[in-house]
């Protein structure tokens, strides 16, 4: 066995001075004969697939996803001497421990898995785009009679979805308006022709207030309501002008006909269009769609920003706000932007302003023309009209990074002063608005129990308190019952997709502390979460893999507030330990008595207070509550117990 290991052992140091492998993944970069052999193999036989590559680091978490059209080039690029690269890319090469590759069929899946895996694991070194908000769509069911509604859930069920919508009032407007002009149906009726034909539907009072044609009776064909579907997502997509040039012409037609109430009708769809469409701001003489991007640098913040322009008017934008944003480059930040917002959404204009190139040109004109199904132009505008919207766009997103800045500023002045100096006391990168505080309770080992309390905001929050009864641990041990009820709690919170809090205090030593962070690693959030332990005695804060403890004065506020939050844990644990106590005490003492079972266990003990006051009470005063047979079967136990 010896042989054969010192053999494989001998072949590896082999492969590393192979001068063909060395050439082929980038040894002669100083810095990665620092990396384990199994890596370089790993990195040498990667497929030329297309497809996204996961970095990890030594504690198996992803820090970064990325994808490409020729995966063992770009994962060796990282490692190749004379590659340009700032220092968030030389940070993320140092820390990589593994790599992981998932092969697709082109490039453009490839974009499509990185979006979802990003989304999964939220990677520390991606640039990770935030609004901070939950927009709505507009959507289009897959039915035979289509229904137009408002939603925040996409469901990938044929249906067609329009938005992300980033203003509400617009959204409100332009269902409104669409219903008016077309009298699209509201219900949810299982609408087909067999059905109706079948007669299964009813009018209601929407068709009778004019706010629907009654398909459900069959009252308008299904071309004509399709057409009305068509029209109205028209408007949705923002291109007016040719609907009011046809509510006009059918107007002038339906007068010469001497029709004049149906002219009426179209005259008021007209004027309905006509000032929806006004109140729109004109930003272009001429009538293609385009979007146009902008993007602002202030410090370390940037803003990316997209304008939705369709006939000429601004009818929506949406912009993305990005931290730690020094060492990034416009054209890096664009190629994401660009990304993310299409695949959100569904409509892909003509031509596309930036304010610089992109990364990969010609990965996204290939892309965008795909979806299109149409040729998609990628213009960066030097001078002109075209130039000055560009800088509107970028100008609005300079402005959105000052709204950022001001509303984070608001947001640290309400911020009590208290969690400021936990804050600062305790080096945290960030006020601890949310505290979590774990307990552990029992005597001699038995009913042992765990205890959680939250403070938010500096202030118990009791709806979120949690207490455990240890489920796998036997007799009195501390370190194992730490390492469940944290496991527990965290699998859950991990499993519901729930946010993990700013702190995490582990009342006990560095016993407790380093249980705790066992479970945290195991579950790969210990880099998400801060996590300390308080020594009982001496009040002293201890770090993780930091021998010497942290001491504050006796006076300090934040040390208060710690203590504060141990000892709500301590009480919370004793009241569920002697919740506990109590139940065993009347299951062992009334309820293992034949015939007495637990609501009359409850009677005698709500009467008399407790198991001795019962084995002293009169026949007459027990008879009050119970029947004479359980009273003699009382009589016979306790009189046993006696012998």
């Amino acid at each position: 066995m010896l042989q054969k290991f010192v053999l494989f052992y001998n072949f590896l140091k082999s492969m590393e001075n192979n001068n063909d492998i060395k050439s082929d993944i980038g040894f002669e970069k100083p810095d990665y004969d620092d990396f384990p052999i199994e890596l370089k193999l790993k990195i040498s036989s990667l497929p030329k697939n297309p497809g996204c590559y996961q970095f990890k680091n030594d504690l198996g978490k992803v820090i970064y996803v990325g994808k490409a059209i020729n995966l063992k080039n770009r994962v060796r690029s990282y490692f190749q001497e004379g590659r340009p690269s700032d220092a968030k890319t030389k940070a993320l090469v140092r820390k990589i421990a593994d790599v992981e590759v998932i092969v697709t069929d082109s490039e453009a899946e490839a974009l499509i898995l990185e979006d979802t895996l990003i989304k999964k694991y939220k990677p520390r070194y991606n640039v990770l785009l935030k609004d901070d908000k939950s927009y709505p769509y507009i959507r289009l069911t897959n039915e035979e009679y289509p229904r137009i509604f408002a939603t925040r859930n996409v469901i990938r069920d044929g249906s067609k979805y329009f938005g992300p919508i980033t203003e509400v009032k617009n959204l409100k407007n332009v269902l409104k308006l669409v219903r008016t002009l077309f009298h699209l149906r509201s219900c949810d009726f299982n609408l087909n022709a067999e059905n109706i034909a079948k007669k299964k539907f009813k009018i209601c009072l929407d068709y009778h207030i004019n706010k629907c044609d009654g398909p459900c009776e069959g009252l308008i064909s299904k071309e004509q309501y399709n057409e009305n579907i068509k029209n109205s997502v028209q408007i949705i997509n923002g291109k007016t002008k040719e609907l009011e040039k046809f509510f006009e012409l059918e107007m002038s037609r339906l007068s010469e006909e001497l029709k004049f109430e149906e002219a009426a009708i179209m005259r008021n769809r007209y004027l309905l269009l006509r000032e929806y469409s006004l109140q729109q701001k004109i930003v272009s003489t001429d009538t293609i769609d385009r979007d146009v991007f902008g993007i602002a640098k202030i410090e370390d913040v940037a803003c990316t920003l997209v304008f939705k322009i369709r006939d000429g008017k601004l009818i929506g934008k949406r912009h993305y706000i990005i931290t730690n944003a020094t060492n990034l480059l416009d054209e890096q930040l664009i190629q994401n932007t660009i990304e993310k917002w299409y695949m959100e959404t569904e409509f892909i204009p003509k031509e596309i302003f930036l304010p610089c190139e992109p990364d990969e040109t010609e990965f996204l004109l290939d892309w965008l023309k795909k979806k299109r199904n149409k040729s998609v132009e990628i213009v960066v505008p030097k001078m002109g009209d075209k130039k000055k919207i560009v800088n509107m766009a970028s100008a609005n997103a300079e402005y959105q990074i000052r709204e950022y800045n001001l509303a984070i500023a608001k947001k640290e002045q309400t911020i009590p002063k208290i969690l400021l100096s936990l804050q600062r006391d305790l080096r945290l990168t960030k006020p601890p608005i949310r505290i979590e505080c774990f307990d552990n309770s029992h005597i001699q080992g038995s009913e042992l129990v765990s205890s959680l309390v939250v403070f938010q905001e500096g202030k118990p929050k009791k709806s979120d308190y949690r207490k455990f009864k240890n489920r796998t641990v036997e007799g009195n041990d501390d370190f194992a019952a730490m390492r469940e009820v944290v496991s527990r709690r965290y699998s859950r919170l991990i499993n519901e997709n729930q946010p993990l809090p700013d702190l995490i205090i582990i009342d006990g030593g560095k016993g407790q502390l380093s249980s705790a962070v066992e479970v945290l690693k195991e579950l790969n959030i210990f880099e998400k979460v801060t996590v300390v332990g308080l020594a009982k005695k001496l009040e002293e804060i201890f770090f993780p893999f930091n021998p010497e403890p942290v001491v504050l004065p006796r006076t300090s506020s934040s040390l208060r507030l710690i203590q504060h939050l141990r000892d709500e844990a301590h009480r919370f644990a004793i009241t569920y330990h002697r919740q506990l106590r109590e139940k065993r005490t009347l299951q062992t003492e009334l309820t293992e008595i034949k015939g007495i079972g637990e609501k009359t266990s409850k009677k005698l003990l709500i009467k008399f207070g407790s198991v001795e006051n019962i084995k002293n009470a009169s026949k007459e005063q027990i008879l009050e509550v119970v029947s004479e047979s359980t009273f003699n079967a009382l009589n016979e136990h306790f009189n046993q117990e006696k012998n």
